[in-house]
Order: structure tokens, then C-alpha cells, then sequence
């Protein structure tokens, strides 16, 4: 079965993932003029504009959803796999895809603002699969498609790669036994998440949402302090990162195992620009524009890549430690951090990892909720399907713990590639709406205004069943 996995993977991602994302991200980011870049400015200040009277969901909290999936075990332990199966240089490629997928994820979300549906209460919900059904003119199969791909990733592939990714920091410790410590830290991972899925928990939940976001900027001071204790490796880091990156000779003698492909990877995995899942919190955003969670988003994909990324990978590259194949995950980072702070480094990874790792099982479930709704003809399942789904949930988390590395990293990247095989191209066929948007976003701006979105201004039919009418 790993074989399987393994190879599907392989063949996936290359040739044909990376042609598609390649594509994607140069041709939107071509389009929009750079928008990732050159708006950069203004999608910092747009996070803190004030909601729209009476808004449920504010631009803020959409980005903060977003980002708390994006942010999680896949900042420490995928890109320390990254660099130990497929070398330094995939940093490069980790910021070029972050870069470039910026420019995806500002059309996936704008697309999503501009489709996305009026509720009975007031606020607003949508996602991919509200305008993948319009690509393939009003049919929902592909949409249920793109829906069964997501559950496949969030509700077991992201839930397996979390579990196996906690209990792996727990192999620095002496106490640390193959055979029976995965499985503790496994069930009690799973029951912990079951307890806060059945109502119970809120001050567990309380508690992370005010920690985690602390953790990860205390994770990134960390992280200057072991690069600056180690200065004098930067220069040599920089050139190994460069040297690695273009050494094309070695990248095409073994593509699949290559710098680049693994930096496409983690990169993917740890930012998701392009997959289809962030759509799913933007559209409840209430804004008057669409572009404006457009750009908001951008910066979700910039905090998780070029930032919480980055700080993991410098933090390992100029600690002076050996990257290699046997080292790859929590080991790779534990021994990077104890150059610096010794016995208590570990400690502090598998802290982070804990809180990182809890938050994000949770987060991944808003994701399967909206599609599980979608494949239900926009009703919520009924409460003994929902039981029945959060039990096979928790027996997920708990198998991810005991499951061999390589077959949980298959297994989350296949049922991701799948999502972004069917939104990217989508998004492709839709990007004239999302550029006319920004177009009229950027002629009311010109003019001083703040900008206030109509569908009809882009071509979008008064009679069609949409929240902007």
C-alpha cells in the first residue's frame, strides 16, 4: 500500500501538479499586475479596517480561520522534511511558490466573496465548490468531487500528519518507546480533540485561541535567537540555500526526490495558496468589496510561508546541524534548537507542536463542516451523522500517531493534490470575474472612494441568486 501511495505522489506532483501551480501563480500573478506585491501595504491595513454594520464574520476573523489552519505542525516538521529528504535549496522554492501562490490565493478567495450566498440569518456563507458548480454550468458533480477531496484531506490526511507529527517530538526523550509511546500520545490526542467536538472543553479551546497566537510569535523570537547566536553560519546558509536551489544538474537526476519538488510540497502543505480550503473562511467574511478579502488573504499565505517557514528553516540551516534523511521532522529541529538552549529546546518544540498540532485538528474541521453542508444541499447533516463522523475523526487522530512517516505525508499530499487539481483550474476558467472585480476595486479607489461591490458591475445577471445582488 505505501508503494501505492508513494507512487501516485510522485507521478502527481510531477509532471503534473507543478505545471498547474507553476502556471497558476505566474499567469494570476501576471494579470493582476504583481497585486501580492504591489498591494502589499494595503492588505495590512485592510486586516484591521473595520467590519461592515452588523458583520457576523469580520475581515479579520475570516483571515484568523485561515491562518490557524494554515499554521501548525507542517511549519516545523514539514519543512525540516523538506530539507532533509530534499535538500536546503528547497527553501528557495518554498518562498518562490509562497510568492507566486499569494497571487492564487488573492483570485481563489476574491472568486469565492463574489459567488458566495446570503443565509437565513443575515451573514453569508460559500467556498470552491459554490463557484467550481458554475464552471461546469450550474452541475454540482465536480463540486462534490473537489467536497470529497477536501474531507479526504482535512478530515484524514492534514488529522493523520498532525498526530504522527506530535507524538515524532516525543522521540528526543529518554522515556520514549516505539512501540507504546505513539500510541499514548495518540489517544490521548484523539480523546482530547473528541471531548472538545462533543460540547465539552470550552476552556481547553479558550485557552489555545490566547496561547497559540503568543506561541507563535515567541516560536519566531526563538528562532532570531538561535540565528543570531549563530551569525556567522548565515553567509554559508544563504550561499548552501542558493547553490542547493539551482543545481539543476542534480534536481532533473532525481526529480522526485528533489529540492524543488519538496519545496513545492511542504510549501503547498504548509501555506495551502491555491488548494481551495482558505475560500471557505473568506467567503463569510463581510466586506463591501470582494477584492478586499482578496488581499487580506495574501497575507495569511506571507505569515505561514515567509515568516513561521522561514524562521523553522534559518533556524536549522545556520544552527550547523546535520540535515539527512534519518534526522528528517521533530529530531532535525529538537537538535537545531539545543545548540542554543540545550535540554530545554526539545521541551519548548514539543510544546509548540502540542498547541500547533491541537489547534489545527480542530481548525481543519470548519473546512469538512462547510463541505458536508454543500454535499447535503446546503443543510446541515443531521446531529447522529455528525456523532458518527467526529467518532471516525477521533479514530483518525489516533491512527496517525502509529502509522509509518511516509505513509501519512502520501496520503495528506494525494488528497491535497487532488483539491488543487480541480480548484486551481477552475479558478483559471473564472479569473476574468475576480480581474474585473479588482479593476472596478482599483477605478473606485482612484476616485477616493471607498469601494462597494455590485455583481451586476461585472457582468453578473441581477436575476442570478447571488449575495451582492
Amino acid at each position: 500500500m505505501l508503494k501505492i501511495l508513494t507512487s501516485i505522489d510522485n507521478i502527481l506532483y510531477y509532471p503534473i501538479l507543478i505545471i498547474i501551480m507553476a502556471a497558476g501563480g505566474l499567469w494570476f500573478t501576471g494579470r493582476t499586475r504583481c497585486v501580492q506585491i504591489r498591494k502589499f501595504k494595503e492588505s495590512c491595513k485592510l486586516i484591521v479596517e473595520k467590519p461592515t454594520r452588523g458583520a457576523k464574520v469580520s475581515s479579520f476573523q475570516a483571515l484568523m480561520v485561515s491562518t490557524a489552519s494554515r499554521v501548525g505542525t507542517g511549519n516545523i516538521i514539514g519543512v525540516s522534511t523538506a530539507i532533509c529528504l530534499g535538500g536546503p535549496g528547497a527553501v528557495f522554492w518554498m518562498w518562490f511558490m509562497c510568492i507566486i501562490g499569494a497571487a492564487s490565493a488573492f483570485i481563489e478567495s476574491t472568486l469565492a466573496q463574489i459567488f458566495k450566498q446570503r443565509d437565513k440569518g443575515g451573514g453569508c456563507y460559500g467556498g470552491p465548490a459554490f463557484y467550481i458548480q458554475r464552471v461546469v454550468k450550474g452541475r454540482r458533480w465536480l463540486s462534490i468531487l473537489f467536497c470529497f477531496f477536501l474531507l479526504a484531506t482535512y478530515a484524514f490526511g492534514f488529522q493523520l500528519l498532525c498526530s504522527f507529527n506530535l507524538q515524532s517530538s516525543f522521540a528526543a526523550y529518554s522515556f520514549y518507546d516505539p512501540k507504546t509511546t505513539p500510541a499514548i500520545v495518540g489517544a490521548v490526542l484523539a480523546l482530547l480533540t473528541g471531548y472538545c467536538l462533543f460540547g465539552g472543553g470550552k476552556r481547553i479551546l479558550r485557552l489555545t485561541e490566547v496561547v497559540v497566537p503568543f506561541m507563535g510569535l515567541f516560536y519566531v523570537a526563538v528562532a532570531l535567537i538561535i540565528i543570531f547566536a549563530h551569525i556567522r553560519f548565515i553567509p554559508t546558509m544563504f550561499a548552501e540555500i542558493f547553490r542547493d536551489a539551482f543545481n539543476f544538474r542534480a534536481i532533473f537526476g532525481g526529480m522526485s526526490g528533489s529540492c524543488l519538488i519538496y519545496g513545492i510540497k511542504r510549501g503547498l502543505y504548509s501555506n495551502e495558496a491555491g488548494v481551495g480550503s482558505a475560500p471557505n473562511a473568506s467567503a463569510s467574511a463581510e466586506v463591501s468589496h470582494p477584492v478586499k478579502q482578496g488581499l487580506v488573504q495574501t497575507v495569511s499565505v506571507y505569515i505561514d510561508t515567509m515568516l513561521l517557514c522561514t524562521a523553522t528553516a534559518l533556524m536549522c540551516l545556520s544552527s550547523g546541524v546535520r540535515h539527512a534523511p534519518e534526522t528528517s521532522g521533530a529530531p532535525y529541529v529538537q537538535a537545531a534548537i539545543s545548540t542554543v538552549f540545550g535540554k530545554a529546546g526539545p521541551v519548548f518544540i514539543t510544546v509548540a507542536m502540542a498547541m500547533f498540532a491541537f489547534t489545527t485538528l480542530l481548525g481543519n474541521l470548519y473546512y469538512t463542516d462547510n463541505a458536508l453542508t454543500y454535499m447535503n444541499h446546503n443543510k446541515k447533516p443531521s446531529k447522529r451523522f455528525m456523532n458518527v463522523f467526529y467518532i471516525a475523526c477521533v479514530a483518525v487522530i489516533f491512527i496517525g500517531a502509529v502509522i509509518p512517516m511516509d505513509a501519512a505525508w502520501a496520503f495528506a499530499d494525494i488528497s491535497m493534490g487532488g483539491m488543487t487539481l480541480i480548484n486551481l483550474p477552475c479558478c483559471l476558467v473564472l479569473s476574468s470575474f475576480a480581474l474585473k472585480a479588482l479593476k472596478d476595486y482599483e477605478a473606485q479607489e482612484k476616485q477616493g472612494k471607498d469601494p462597494v461591490f455590485t455583481a451586476s458591475g461585472i457582468g453578473i445577471p441581477e436575476e442570478e441568486e447571488n449575495y451582492w445582488r
